[in-house]
């Protein structure tokens, strides 16, 4: 097992791809350990097969084309319109535009990728340093794993069999805390360096740009109500987001012709065949990791440390042990719940409440070395150094482990919600 994980590490840091790294670590027990090796790509296959993942690609298809379709300008729009005349202006918007873009496309990087190569130019022509730019969009981008439709609560319904629209109403408090955070920290930064330019308010420009705009809101919301009223199952809503996104870009935006929507398909495939993989994969891994009693072992190691039945305990070693993993994992669940699931169903732990601290220690992963996804992202398209947005983005992962915290000690930030709603 120590060769295993070895394995596996060394060539992470070496800058191996994830699914690679994974594979190797299978082959290495299974060589090592004598077990049978064929039952490894059917695990893969089986992994795959889950019938929850079947909204993944459609769920990822809807964002390519809402991405595609000119959506993220429209909401930004309707954003810097908002929340433009707060301190902060500008970086305020970038927030706020994760809020309500996120939320379409449900992953980090798509969030990046629609509103960062827009607002960071902006950002950087009205005075802000290139490496705070970079810092509040991948900050920011981490909101839209907590609205739904969300596709790490998709990964982590299939990984543990918890419902998906409980999980999808369960994100929508603690990323709304997190919005307001953020951009609290925002207006502190803004006015103690001077930074932006306030934009006037006008009503007149929320009702215009609103009215561009309010289309684009209709795929969280209505997939949300579909799934809560039992209209929908998962994978029905994922095709209903995909039609509602291809009409409202096509045909009453106007902005994605043939051409566009068949990239828009094969962006799509790839990046459902990567995560896919990595699911596969995943499901292998976890099994050897099985076998070799990690799982047991975690859960023998939390017993120990934590007295009686302190719930909180292991609900605080469990957060440590992902938020560590999560800074090597991209994507961290497929990876972390095959291990973590035997702990958290022997100690009762709610399993929507987890979902989202598990999804909280995926934003934090994802902006915090050695791998640091949102931040490289980020980095890239402001075209600064890395290291020097990881020192920006100090204060905005302070806030961030924040809201993680406050969800760990008031469950019903993440409970109250999906049982209101009778889910």
């Amino acid at each position: 097992m120590t060769l295993t994980l070895v394995a596996i590490v060394g060539l992470l840091l070496l800058g191996t791809p994830l699914i690679i790294a994974m594979a190797s670590g299978v082959a290495v027990y299974a060589t090592l350990g004598g077990s049978w090796m064929l039952q490894y790509p059917q695990q893969v296959t089986d992994g795959m097969s889950s019938f929850v993942l079947l909204a993944m690609p459609l769920f990822i298809l809807a964002g390519v084309v809402m991405n595609a379709g000119g959506v993220a300008e429209r909401v930004f729009a309707f954003a810097r319109a908002i929340f433009g005349s707060l301190p902060g202006g500008l970086a305020q918007v970038d927030v706020s535009t994760s809020l309500f873009f996120g939320g379409m496309v449900g992953t980090s990087v798509a969030d990046l990728a629609g509103t960062g190569s827009t607002l960071i130019p902006q950002m950087k022509k009205h005075g802000y340093p290139g490496p705070y730019a970079a810092a509040v969009t991948a900050s920011s981008s981490g909101i839209g794993p907590l609205i739904p439709p969300s596709s790490p609560m998709i990964l982590y319904a299939a990984a543990t069999g918890t419902s998906l629209g409980a999980l999808f109403l369960a994100g929508i408090i603690p990323g709304i805390i997190l919005t307001a955070v953020l951009m609290v920290v925002v207006a502190v930064q803004a006015r103690r360096n001077g930074w932006g330019e306030k934009i006037p308010f006008s009503w007149r420009e929320v009702w215009r740009t609103f009215r561009g705009a309010f289309l684009a809101f209709g795929v969280p919301l209505l997939v949300v109500l579909g799934l809560t009223m039992g209209v929908f199952t998962p994978t029905e809503s994922g095709a209903f987001a995909v039609v509602y996104a291809i009409v409202i870009s096509a045909v009453v935006f106007r902005s994605l012709g043939p051409r566009r929507l068949y990239r828009c398909l094969v962006e799509a495939a790839v990046l459902t065949g990567e995560v896919m993989l990595i699911v596969g994969v995943s499901v292998a891994l976890g099994a050897v990791l099985a076998m070799a009693g990690l799982p047991k072992a975690l859960t023998d190691f939390a017993t120990t440390i934590v007295p009686g039945d302190a719930q909180l305990g292991y609900v605080l070693i469990l957060t440590v042990v992902a938020i560590l993993a999560g800074m090597l994992f991209d994507p961290l669940i497929p990876v972390i719940m095959p291990v973590m699931l035997p702990t958290m169903l022997a100690v009762g732990i709610d399993p929507v409440y987890f979902g989202v601290i598990i999804v909280l220690t995926v934003i934090i992963g994802q902006v915090t070395p050695p791998v640091a996804m949102s931040l490289v992202v980020a980095a890239k398209i402001a075209r600064v150094d890395a290291w020097r947005v990881l020192r920006a983005n100090t204060p905005f992962l302070i806030a961030t482990v924040a809201v993680l915290l406050l969800v760990i000690f008031v469950p019903a930030l993440a409970t109250w919600l999906p049982t209101a709603l009778g889910e």
